[in-house]
């Protein structure tokens, strides 16, 4: 029977926190206030909401602002994971789940955004389990991520060394590899003025002329990571030939379960480039320098392969951010891709584990602003 999944997604399309205002209407605000004479009172009232509209400001010379206040749009959702597992040695199992292919609707009322989405490749249900929110407004961006695999993972490569012949495990499936991923990111664009974040990911501006920002952030995430070696040795035994890696793998390894937790704070750049009118590319790198505190149950004797794990310390994450949008505000399409990367190494135990979206999607908007507004004039 086919599985229908319904997600919620929040997008702010327009607003975050504040309405967004332009040079003319603070330029405004600034000459009434200089000519007429008020109380002290609201003389501090008008400079205190000057400041919080001069944080919501953005120059029109350079972004567009949205003019209308319904969306509709078709979205095709491609999720990726992948888990490089290695040891001190240099031995390394790649894991990774068969990619995921979703398709569905949207409609969107300003910052509020519904949509379901049908997973082509397993039409016939899965325990994986995959929620994502993404935010952008012109000051703050926030990433709410978790993931939980299923029972479909595959050995994407095996190296144990020159002397190993391993391609008979390679995309074999493997029931004994499971990861859960939970967490946020957060961060500031300083350059808000003139650059638009939501532009190039939520379609809600356009940005009309080229322009970057520094970004800074905050990130927090747990993983959680259960891997059967038994089960792993017992394929091996059966897609190589009996005792085959006896020599490579240590066999009295039955079980690793590994939980732990990363604290970061990130920092880098994004750059719109407006290349022809309407159309914008957009990419976005951060770099995180991430504390790692983590407990496992995987044995403490010295010897054998993916012995020792232990990951309190510092380490390098990065988020990477691509798209492509055609906008001329009544229509638009694109793609975006969002990839976040975990880097753990100790001196017996290292992994990196990646996992991001794929999205294309095509739209429409409705609804001008403009005329309702004349409406209430009119009134």
């Amino acid at each position: 029977m086919t599985k229908w999944k319904i997600i919620l997604c929040l997008t702010l399309m327009l607003h975050a926190g504040f309405d967004e205002v332009t040079a003319a209407e603070i330029n405004d605000s600034v000459a009434v206030d200089s000519l007429e004479h008020k109380p002290v009172k609201k003389h501090k009232i008008s400079k205190l909401r000057r400041i919080i509209r001069g944080f919501s400001y953005i120059d029109t010379a350079y972004i567009e602002p949205q003019a209308y206040i319904y969306t509709v749009m078709l979205q095709n959702t491609n999720t990726f994971e992948i888990y490089h597992i290695s040891d001190r040695s240099g031995q390394e199992v790649v894991f990774s789940p068969k990619p995921s292919y979703k398709l569905g609707p949207y409609i969107g009322w300003r910052w509020v955004f519904l949509g379901y989405t049908i997973d082509l490749t397993h039409l016939n249900g899965s325990a994986r389990q995959d929620i994502n929110l993404s935010v952008y407004s012109n000051q703050i961006g926030f990433d709410l991520f978790w993931r939980k695999s299923g029972d479909d993972y595959r050995i994407s490569s095996v190296d144990f060394g020159k002397e190993y012949n391993t391609k008979a495990l390679h995309n074999a499936s493997f029931d004994g590899f499971s990861s859960s991923v939970r967490g946020f990111n957060i961060y500031y664009i300083f350059n808000h003025q003139r650059f638009s974040y939501p532009a190039a990911y939520s379609q809600s501006t356009i940005q009309r002329r080229s322009q970057g920002s520094p970004l800074a952030g905050f990130g927090y995430t747990r993983h959680k990571l259960d891997i059967n070696w038994e089960k792993f040795y017992d394929l091996a035994n059966e897609r190589l030939g009996e005792g085959y890696l006896n020599d490579a793998i240590d066999t009295t390894l039955q079980r690793s379960q590994v939980d732990y937790t990363d604290f970061s704070m990130s920092g880098g750049y994004a750059y719109n480039w407006v290349f022809a009118r309407n159309w914008l590319f957009d990419i976005s790198l951060q770099m995180a320098v991430a504390y790692k505190h983590s407990k496992s149950d995987a044995s403490k004797q010295k010897s054998g392969v993916f012995r020792e794990f232990s990951f309190s310390n510092f380490n390098l994450d990065g988020i990477t951010r691509i798209g492509i949008v055609w906008n001329t505000m009544r229509w638009y399409a694109g793609a975006n891709a969002i990839f976040h990367a975990y880097n753990y190494r100790k001196s017996q135990f290292k992994t990196n584990n990646v996992f991001g979206n794929v999205n294309f999607y095509f739209g429409y908007n409705f609804g001008s602003i403009h005329k309702k507004k004349k409406n209430k004039k009119t009134k």
